[in-house]
């Protein structure tokens, strides 16, 4: 716990001095032409590096956690002073329409809710919203399209449907890593309404404080807004509307009107086109308001990889896992390629996802054995479709049948080893069993 303070910038200036390198001072100076007020909006640190030849805002402002003074507002009091000082934190005063808020001293934790905001959408494993590049990841499909389209930095939504398990979402997830963008990842549920996805008024160590939602901080940040399973959501996010117009959003709980920076761009991901599953195969998805689907700009239907890419996927997250078989990743994408054709013509009611041959890959390299990984990862469907699936794999691999078989009688004779030695007697009459 710390107590933050406000002071007056000049003794401030006076008992915090610090020493900058060249390179900070050049961009103080060319951020003084832009504003001589702290705190700083993210856009005006990215004005005075774009000044400087720079794509991004520096690291020393924007990761240090000092120097956070809210959602895309950094402190910066070497603009108020001609000798740099030291980086002080103070309290935000959170203004609410027709409300005045007392300056006070405030008690807050270390932890800043911005790096825990980050933490939380990256599941933990880092503090920033570029994604991680996968080198496993291979490209195909509309990838080129949408890289194309994102690298423009104009405001252009895409709406990507096709069935589970393709790689759509991680399609623009390593689109947005390749290119160094941020990536608000939201996730559409029932429940999302306009206080998730704009923000909302929080209770926080026993002040209410306004926090930006993720739709609010990608448009600050200039990011890329991937709503994933947006057909999933109801009524309640068409407060995106406006969003989807690339005009900004009026926050009126706080009456405030939010300005997207040069580069916000939204992408959505679906199972379905906005029209409901007829099937019930994505159950909960609904028919979508048409003045919501009618706001993106393209639509792109993503199918499953063709088998040759699909191999080259496989092969990939074979070596992940550590055990690679190039000739399994052909069993299995030959199987894949028969199972969806047999789909496509209503032959069957279930498919193979890419996703699917990724988990069998995987079980392969914990296990070890070929027709267990297959049988663990066909266990998710029904009795029926399970020994389709399986005896349909068998008739393509004749090795794997027969380790299979020979599993199976091995399990059978420990199980009951009296039947296992009759069984051997009358197989060979001739024998003599001792």
């Amino acid at each position: 716990m710390r107590v933050l303070c406000i002071f007056p910038v000049s003794i401030l200036s006076e008992f915090y001095r610090m020493s900058l390198s060249n390179k900070q001072l050049a961009f103080v100076g060319a951020l003084r032409t832009i504003t001589t007020t702290s705190p700083v909006s993210r856009q005006d640190l990215l004005l005075a590096a774009n000044s400087l030849g720079q794509k991004f805002p520096p690291a020393w402002i924007v990761k240090d956690d000092a120097r956070h003074a809210g959602r895309g507002k950094f402190h910066m009091p070497e603009l108020q002073t001609t000798t740099p000082v030291k980086t002080v934190v103070v309290a935000p005063v959170v203004s609410v329409a027709k409300t005045k808020v007392a300056a006070t001293p405030v008690v807050a934790s270390t932890m800043n809710f911005q790096a825990a905001a980050i933490l939380g959408m990256t599941g933990g494993d880092r503090s920033s919203l570029i994604p991680n590049v996968s080198p496993e990841y291979v490209a195909w499909g509309h990838y080129s399209d949408i890289e194309k389209i994102i690298s423009t930095r104009l405001f252009a939504p895409i709406f990507v449907t096709g069935l589970s398990g393709n790689g759509k979402t991680t399609m623009i997830e390593q689109i947005c890593a390749k290119m160094k963008r941020e990536c608000f990842r939201v996730n559409i549920v029932p429940e999302t309404d306009e206080d998730d996805l704009l923000g909302g008024l929080r209770l926080i160590e026993g002040n209410t404080v306004w926090q930006d939602g993720p739709v609010v901080n990608a448009m600050l940040a200039g990011a890329v807004l991937l709503l994933d399973e947006v057909d999933l959501g109801t009524e309640k996010i068409m407060c995106l509307q406006s969003v989807l117009e690339g005009k900004g959003v009026y926050l009126k709980k706080v009456n405030r009107w939010v300005t997207p920076a040069n580069g916000f761009t939204v992408v959505a991901t679906a199972n379905t086109k906005g029209k409901g599953s007829d099937d019930g195969r994505f159950v909960g998805t609904r028919v979508m308001n048409e003045a919501f689907l009618d706001r993106f700009d393209y639509t792109y239907e993503q199918e499953y990889a063709p088998r040759g890419t699909e191999k080259k996927i496989l092969i990939k997250a074979m070596k992940k896992f550590g055990l690679e078989d190039a000739d399994f990743a052909d069993m299995l994408t030959t199987w894949s390629e028969m199972n969806r054709d047999l789909f496509a013509k209503s032959g069957i009611d279930e498919i193979i996802s890419t996703r699917r041959l990724i988990n069998i890959c995987k079980a392969y390299a914990v296990f070890g054995v070929k027709h267990k990984a297959i049988k663990m990862c066909l266990a998710r469907f029904d009795a029926a479709t399970q020994k389709s699936f399986y005896d349909s794999y068998m008739k393509l691999d004749a090795q794997v049948a027969e380790d299979a078989a020979k599993a199976a009688a091995a399990a059978a004779a420990e199980a009951n080893p009296t039947a296992a030695v009759a069984a051997t007697a009358k197989a060979n009459p001739n024998d003599v069993p001792f």
